[in-house]
């Protein structure tokens, strides 16, 4: 039988040790018969109350046990056998087999994980109370310390620091899943594909969602067996995470059927059906462009399906976009509708910038009341390559000067990618390669008469 708890004189609490003046309800759980343990009511000048249940056994908490119910007084001297059928009713520790002295605890924070929960015990039963605040109590007292003032300000420490420990426990989770989310979409970017192929390749991507790594805009390049290199950039309409997975789903279907041998409008008929199996409703569409280039570098195909045309610039000459009358309509608007095939011709040395419209929505100008628009883009491009920019650094240059045209962060996703090719590097590249195979002869030895 526990040792009877002597009734605490009701005492005025100061407000200023109450819970911002909020009422609460504690749940009182011990199986004295004579019901000894009984929490005061606050005064009613300390704005606050605290509202009592009792419950005799476990059974009758799990009833009582609402979500009202703020705090739990337990005490540790709960017979085992109050435990419920099926919750280690023996009371024992599963491990050692011996009697686990905190069962009752253990139990109640099962069932209870969001309440706060306060042990009571006795004065010469230190390291049990102790122990129950390590399984996870937040607090202990003791019998013979009990009072008024000590028990009420006891139930308002361990409610606010049950919900610390809660929030930091959400705080974590939350970490948690941004840095899991992190590396999905880190994983989710493509990697070119471009393995033997003499074209230099770069890539600048930055999302419209704030804290995001990944947007509705996508692009992918990859080189086929046949020396082709095929590049694409799209944009599904909409920044939200559905459209993020809509964007990852078109760019592996596209890299799939490229490889596979699609190209052009059967490539890109394709692609709609995938779009429109996939999309969360009808309203949602995607523009794409598409472009393959030959294995020589001097020619591509192009297909346009309702997005911003290509922006090319070949040796001494200016940027321009490249031909964009031909092209259909953004995927997922039309049921039955071709995208034909425009052939280009590109040149001996050339620098080929594919983009999302986010590059030409930007705000320029006094109050920020026009668009950069594609002719505002063009300009600026060919600023930085007046500069000897080219690779990385022209994106980079190009993607911060739009930021800044505009007065702060973009609030649309962003995707731009570069392919150049530089033919007086390649022929080095091939005369440094004849040089170094083996048993080539040099050239001076190539031109000693016979003997």
């Amino acid at each position: 039988m526990p040792v009877p708890v002597p009734v605490p004189q009701q005492r005025a609490v100061p407000a200023a040790e109450t819970t911002h003046g909020a009422d609460l309800t504690l749940l009182v759980i011990e199986d004295d018969p004579a019901g000894t343990i009984a929490v005061p009511e606050l005064s009613s000048t300390a704005g606050a109350r605290v509202r009592v249940r009792t419950a005799r056994n476990l059974t009758e908490a799990g009833r009582l046990l609402t979500d009202d119910v703020d705090c739990i007084l337990l005490d540790l001297d709960l017979e085992a056998a109050s435990l419920p059928t099926g919750a280690r009713a023996d009371g024992r520790d599963e491990e050692t087999g011996r009697p686990d002295e905190l069962a009752a605890l253990k139990h109640i924070l099962r069932i209870a994980p969001r309440h706060a929960v306060l042990a009571l015990t006795a004065e010469d039963d230190a390291e049990r109370a102790a122990e129950a605040v390590r399984v996870g109590a937040q607090d202990y007292l003791f019998r013979g310390e009990l009072d008024g003032r000590l028990l009420s300000r006891a139930i308002r420490y361990a409610v606010e620091r049950k919900r610390a420990d809660i929030a930091q426990h959400q705080l974590t989770e939350s970490r948690l899943r941004a840095q899991e989310n992190a590396r999905l979409e880190r994983g989710l970017l493509p990697t070119p594909l471009l393995d033997g192929s003499d074209l230099a390749f770069a890539a600048h991507y930055r999302p419209g969602r704030s804290r995001a790594l990944l947007g509705g805009d996508f692009y992918d390049t990859v080189r086929t067996p046949d020396g082709t290199v095929h590049a694409m950039i799209g944009d599904v309409c909409g920044h939200g995470p559905d459209e993020a997975a809509l964007g990852v789903e078109l760019r592996i279907a596209w890299r799939a059927l490229t490889l596979a041998g699609l190209c052009g409008d059967d490539l890109l008929a394709t692609l709609q059906q995938v779009l429109e199996h996939e999309r969360q409703s009808e309203e949602i569409f995607a523009t794409l462009c598409t472009v393959d280039i030959a294995p020589d570098g001097r020619r591509a195909g192009l297909c346009i399906a309702g997005h911003p045309a290509p922006l090319i610039a070949r040796q001494g000459r200016a940027a321009h976009l490249l031909p964009y009358e031909d092209g259909g309509p953004a995927l997922g608007l039309l049921p039955h509708a071709r995208w034909p095939r425009r052939q280009v011709q590109l040149g001996g040395s050339w620098s080929l910038m594919m983009y999302t419209d986010g590059l030409i929505e930007g705000r320029v100008g006094e109050g920020g009341t026009q668009r950069l628009g594609q002719d505002g883009m063009v300009a600026m491009v060919n600023g930085r390559l007046d500069q000897g920019l080219g690779g990385e650094a022209l994106l980079e240059a190009a993607v911060t000067q739009v930021q800044e045209l505009n007065g702060g962060e973009l609030t649309d996703d962003v995707a731009v990618l570069l392919l150049e090719r530089d033919e007086a590097r390649i022929r080095r590249k091939g005369r440094n390669a004849m040089r170094s195979r083996p048993g080539a002869a040099s050239p001076a030895v190539a031109q000693r008469p016979p003997l």
